[in-house]
């Protein structure tokens, strides 16, 4: 199976290209036992409150949230250390990309495709990573949800890419390491392409991804 006259691959930011729990596993230590769990709700309130303040019509940048969602994660198991809290939230703004990402996109721009980032993050957090993986020659552009305040899965939030790139949804192979982005990008319009990084199924909701792939190096066999 190939994707079809894309123009277009568009990345999912967190948990796709950049590793969400990098931050604890470099202060795992220090957690102990508990670190996995933090880690874990961490992320989890990450993305809940993003979809919350959607419904609720109360949109903040995602650096509030991911200020919210570690306070949240750290008092629900007892950890008081600010000084832990700020190294956290230091370590976010400097995610580690996992070893797939440069190959794929180095690869994607040899063949000519154009490339960008669609994410829930704020500016400054998303150019904070980008710079500090390395990413940055290899993308078009990096469009952020914080130009229409609401987060994904809103539609508005993928029409940025109509908007920004001039291609149509049919052009566009959209990529996502989490399960209800990409079957959100494919209900949309988008060609979408989950990859596996940690053994989920798909959601009980609409869209679902033409293609299940094991890495990011893969797209340049497909696309």
């Amino acid at each position: 199976m190939m994707f079809e006259n894309v123009k277009a691959v568009v990345f999912d930011a967190y948990g796709t290209l950049f590793d969400v729990h990098s931050p604890v596993g470099k202060v795992s230590e220090r957690l102990g036992d508990k670190a996995q769990a933090v880690s874990d709700l961490w992320r989890l309130k990450h993305v809940s409150y993003s979809w919350l303040r959607s419904l609720m019509g109360e949109y903040v940048p995602f650096w509030q949230i991911t200020r919210e969602s570690l306070d949240y994660a750290l008092a629900a198991y007892d950890i008081n250390d600010k000084q832990l809290r700020d190294e956290l939230l230091n370590l976010y703004l400097s995610l580690d990309a996992y070893d797939d990402a440069k190959v794929a996109l180095a690869g994607l721009k040899n063949m000519g495709k154009a490339t960008a980032i669609l994410s829930n993050g704020s500016p400054d957090m998303l150019g904070s990573a980008v710079k500090h993986s390395g990413l940055d020659p290899y993308l078009d552009c990096v469009l952020s949800v914080a130009q229409v305040k609401v987060y994904k899965p809103d539609p508005r939030v993928y029409q940025m890419v109509l908007d920004r790139m001039k291609v149509k949804a049919e052009q566009v192979c959209f990529v996502s390491a989490n399960t209800w982005d990409a079957q959100a990008a494919a209900n949309f319009g988008f060609q979408t392409a989950r990859i596996d990084r940690f053994g989920l199924i798909d959601e009980n909701i609409p869209g679902k991804p033409k293609m299940m792939l094991k890495s990011l190096e893969e797209l340049l066999g497909v696309v």
